[in-house]
């Protein structure tokens, strides 16, 4: 069991600054005031996370927020991740390139156009990405190397030497 945990005494203004936030038009700010309300009444966080429904361990995070930011843990964080890792970078770019270049079928793969999830899945079985990406992050990848994944037949030239010919229209 936890040991109980409550709000340290409110100041006069920081206390008229919650009951005002109990009107706001923001659900965060809402429960975040009744929250903090309840425990500066002496509210126990599991009564309190009993009558608004939530898990006790939210109430407790909320009692710590105010302890670290004050009234700033009326407004809720970004939700943004704090880094991004990039799966593609200058090297995979090229590999992935390369793979798409290829036909499907020299994977063993019983197509010959690649779709987003097709390049996704062999992407990773032939070690060009880390881990399994979704489609999207294969879309952002050929965009990165200029193409569309909607004209691929635009942008995926043949080793083949008479590639171009043929592409130009020898037979119209």
């Amino acid at each position: 069991m936890q040991t109980p945990l409550f709000i340290r005494p409110l100041e006069a203004e920081e206390r008229s600054a919650l009951e005002a936030g109990l009107r706001s038009t923001s659900g965060f700010t809402v429960r975040r005031c009744h929250m903090l309300l309840s425990s500066a009444d002496g509210k126990h966080t599991t009564a309190i996370a009993q009558i608004l429904r939530c898990n006790d361990q939210t109430v407790r995070n909320a009692i710590d927020d105010f302890h670290q930011r004050g009234l700033a843990a009326l407004e809720p964080k970004s939700s943004r991740p704090h880094t991004t890792q990039a799966i593609f970078d200058t090297d995979r770019l090229d590999q992935l390139r390369a793979l798409l270049h290829q036909s499907p079928r020299a994977f063993g793969k019983a197509t010959s156009v690649w779709t987003l999830e097709l390049a996704a899945e062999v992407s990773f079985a032939q070690g060009v990405t880390p881990r399994r990406v979704s489609h999207e992050t294969i879309r952002a990848a050929i965009a990165q190397l200029g193409g569309s994944w909607k004209r691929a037949k635009h942008w995926i030239t043949s080793p083949d030497p008479a590639y171009l010919r043929k592409k130009t229209g020898v037979t119209a």
